[in-house]
């Protein structure tokens, strides 16, 4: 362990607390978050993080390879390349992100209008979606970003996520990540989304102009 990170260290017996001692430091969530869905290469955590420097993440991703969250493996020819991946016991956390999101969307500081990644809006939808209002809803939404591309599906209430385009899907949406966020969670107007240039859709508009109904925002937290 690094010299500077022993230094702000809990040393509590709590394992939540012990939980904040591994990932605690900055960036370790959202390295985490954007590994959710599969190993990434060190290139494309940086262009998912545009914040964080080369040295940072290397560092990062040090720590969490040394905690035991994150593997390095080299993918098979053709590729040839290193990528980061979760272990099988970061990949368990998984729970904890969407608890934390569900939690922290009721801060009356929370801004939802600044920017999403393609893995992090995929993580959003699956953390907020409400099946109970849902109910027997069946929707393939595909979703094209760059060159990546990503599923998000419900059936009667089961949601899957992954990279890749569903087959037959619903709707395929594209534009920027905060076209789909502000159509789902906030309520705007798909004409109007379009006409900004945030959001394309290819298929079913009126599944597209009603799933906002399927993703209600929590009432905000009183700070008295």
């Amino acid at each position: 362990m690094r010299q500077d990170a022993a230094k702000r260290r809990y040393d509590d017996a709590c394992a939540a607390t012990h939980g904040m001692d591994i990932i605690g430091e900055r960036w370790a969530l959202p390295i985490m978050r954007e590994l959710m869905l599969g190993p990434r290469r060190f290139g494309e955590l940086r262009k998912s993080l545009p914040a964080i420097s080369a040295n940072v993440l290397t560092q990062r991703l040090g720590d969490l390879e040394a905690a035991g969250i994150v593997r390095r493996e080299k993918l098979p020819p053709p590729a040839s390349v290193q990528v980061y991946g979760l272990t099988e016991w970061g990949q368990q956390a998984g729970p904890v992100f969407q608890a934390l999101g569900r939690w922290a969307a009721r801060s009356p500081l929370h801004d939802p209008t600044k920017p999403f990644s393609p893995v992090s809006l995929m993580l959003s939808l699956r953390t907020m979606i409400d099946t109970a209002a849902a109910g027997d809803l069946v929707a393939r939404l595909g979703f094209r970003y760059g060159d990546e591309t990503f599923h998000w599906t419900i059936d009667h209430g089961a949601v899957t996520l992954g990279r890749g385009l569903p087959s037959d899907p619903h709707i395929v949406f594209g534009g920027q990540t905060g076209g789909v966020a502000a159509l789902v969670y906030a309520g705007v107007p798909l004409t109007a989304l379009e006409a900004d240039g945030l959001i394309t859709v290819e298929g079913d508009r009126a599944l597209a102009e009603r799933l906002g109904q399927f993703f209600p925002m929590p009432e905000k937290a009183r700070i008295t």
